[in-house]
């Protein structure tokens, strides 16, 4: 059932200091945070923190040696089980080396879609097994899906999505529609046991309430997280970012104390629990080299939610902008044919971006489905233009003042594949969601801004919004 949003405004506000203790916690811990994310999406609420594409053991041990906190770009939500199995385990067996050759200990945070798509259980179960082999023991598997940024919020046990004035159940949106990840529950008790086929039960889950954080109850909490054992299922609740600290600050004293947990979570989290702090949004000087300030850029439109196509109409109305259509339902089509029109969308891309315009770079708008459609299926069609969509960047012969590219799938692809990203730096955010990759100098176009655009994020002119910075409107 639909709520007001006026409910976000009615509970108190803590009476805590909550910033400087949380800090002191912080600095007396000296766990790795290793942050698995399943699209690129993840660092939408942090700044100067690394991101990796790939996890070979000499590429995480540099990692364990100069970051607390990092990022592994897995993409994992564009993979099929069994290549996200593989890909997890890998991944385990390579972070227990370089942890083991630098002498870190370390958790596991496992950043995923704030409107609760992707592969769960399966990706948490498998990081569990490999903390298992580490400390002999995963006390709790946190589940927190509070994501401020995206209007994304959990009370009473159960997740919502705002729009507007409303506050949906994300069970009742779109996204629980999902041709791959959908599921029915917004409670998050009965979302883990629906997840879970009824292995593990609602009854079990431990929830921390939004009552105990708001009355900083900080003791009675740690002494939840304290008696939790045998990879006992966790919920938190949340509606702002005070909610997560107070958690956080209980959380560290139980880990203090020798507890080992688990985390599934969206961004929020990962910025409070790995203390780092609120940053202005980005400004064009901060992004865009003035060696191309003349020059056009690129926006990469992958995703096709409703709210995507509506974000896409608006940019559309912006002066220096022009259409290609890239026509996604050639991939039923032979190799020849989609070749031919992956080479008319460069040919235009190129002319638009010498002429110092914006080439905006979309597929078709409709979702294509079948009578015998699979999940299975669905995710390979995806993944197929997806591939298509990569290559209108990857296959540039002229250098973008930027690239902007929406949607998670979209934007793992053109970042890992079309720009050959190894390693960024986040320079933070240019809208609230919306992170800003900085490439090395290995990648195609070093040291241009990238900006990752989420499908789910923002109102309709957000996206408008963000292009206006990078050329300074």
């Amino acid at each position: 059932m639909n709520i007001s949003a006026d409910i976000l405004n009615s509970y108190r506000y803590p009476d805590i200091e909550i910033d400087d203790l949380l800090n002191r916690e912080i600095e007396k811990d000296d766990h790795v945070f290793v942050v698995l994310d399943d699209d690129p999406t993840g660092v939408q609420t942090v700044h100067d923190v690394n991101v990796y594409t790939d996890w070979k053991v000499e590429t995480l041990t540099e990692a364990f040696k100069t970051d607390r906190l990092f990022f592994i770009l897995t993409n994992s939500r564009a993979l099929s089980v069994a290549e996200t199995t593989t890909l997890h385990e890998e991944i385990v067996n390579n972070v227990s080396l370089a942890a083991e050759k630098t002498g870190r200990k370390y958790f596991f945070i496992s950043r995923g879609d704030s409107t609760l798509r992707g592969h769960y259980p399966l990706e948490t179960d498998i990081l569990c097994r490999g903390l298992l082999s580490q400390y002999g023991k995963v006390d709790g598997d946190i589940l927190f899906p509070f994501f401020k940024e995206g209007n994304r919020f959990t009370l009473n046990d159960i997740h919502y999505v705002r729009y507007g004035k409303e506050m949906v159940p994300c069970g009742e949106t779109e996204f629980a529609r999902d041709q791959t990840f959908g599921y029915v529950s917004s409670d998050l008790k009965e979302y883990i046991e629906e997840k879970c086929q009824g292995t593990y039960k609602k009854e079990d889950v431990i929830s921390v309430t939004l009552d105990e954080l708001r009355n900083a109850e900080v003791d009675k909490i740690t002494d939840k997280l304290l008696k939790a054992a045998d990879h006992r299922r966790i919920i938190v609740n949340a509606i702002d970012y005070v909610d997560v600290k107070v958690f956080c600050l209980a959380l560290y004293r139980a880990i203090s104390q020798g507890k080992v947990f688990m985390y599934r979570s969206a961004a929020s989290f990962v910025r409070c629990v790995g203390g780092i702090s609120e940053k202005p949004l980005l400004k064009k000087e901060e992004m865009v080299k003035k060696t191309s300030e003349n020059k056009g850029g690129i926006v990469v439109v992958g995703s096709h939610t409703d709210k995507t196509t509506r974000q896409l109409n608006q940019l559309l109305t912006l002066e220096n902008t022009v259409p290609v259509a890239f026509k996604s339902s050639l991939i039923l089509e032979d190799d020849e044919t989609i070749e031919r029109e992956i080479r008319h969308c460069l040919e235009e891309e190129e002319r638009i971006i010498n002429s110092g315009k914006i080439a905006v770079a979309f597929t078709e708008r409709q979702v294509m489905s079948f009578p015998d459609d699979t999940k299975e299926k669905a995710l390979k069609r995806s993944t197929r233009i997806s591939d298509c969509v990569l290559q209108l960047v990857k296959r540039l012969n002229v250098e973008p003042s930027f690239v902007v590219a929406k949607g998670g799938i979209t934007s793992a692809d053109v970042g890992t594949k079309g720009l050959s990203i190894r390693k960024a730096r986040v320079a933070g955010r240019i809208q609230p969601g919306v992170p800003v990759w900085i490439a090395d100098e290995n990648s195609k176009f070093p040291d241009i801004p990238y900006v990752i655009f989420p499908g789910n994020v923002g109102d309709d002119d957000t996206l408008l919004k963000a292009v206006k910075v990078l050329i300074g409107e």
